[in-house]
């Protein structure tokens, strides 16, 4: 399992120790992981201010390397029981 965010390698570390998290966790500064899973995108504040950003999503990948799941848009809050199941079936 692996976690990918644009923060730095020192921001992923602190989160890591933080939330003592049982997997690697990867810093994408320059978003080249987002860019190659479509997971880099236009977000709008409530102000209606564009940026661009990385939405939170999933993806599982089997072991021939393919993605056999996708998850977009993921709410933290009730996402591990939807991905447990995913993992089950």
């Amino acid at each position: 399992m692996l976690g990918c965010s644009p923060d730095t390698a020192m921001a992923q570390a602190a989160f890591k120790e933080k939330n003592a998290l049982p997997f690697t966790l990867l810093a994408d500064e320059d978003h080249k992981i987002a860019d190659a899973y479509g997971a880099w995108i236009l977000k709008k504040r409530p102000s209606g201010e564009e940026f661009w950003g990385v939405q939170r999503c999933t993806f599982i990948i089997g072991p021939d390397g393919r993605i056999t799941h996708t998850f977009g848009q993921v709410d933290p809050a009730g996402h591990a029981d939807e991905l447990l199941q995913a993992l089950r079936a």
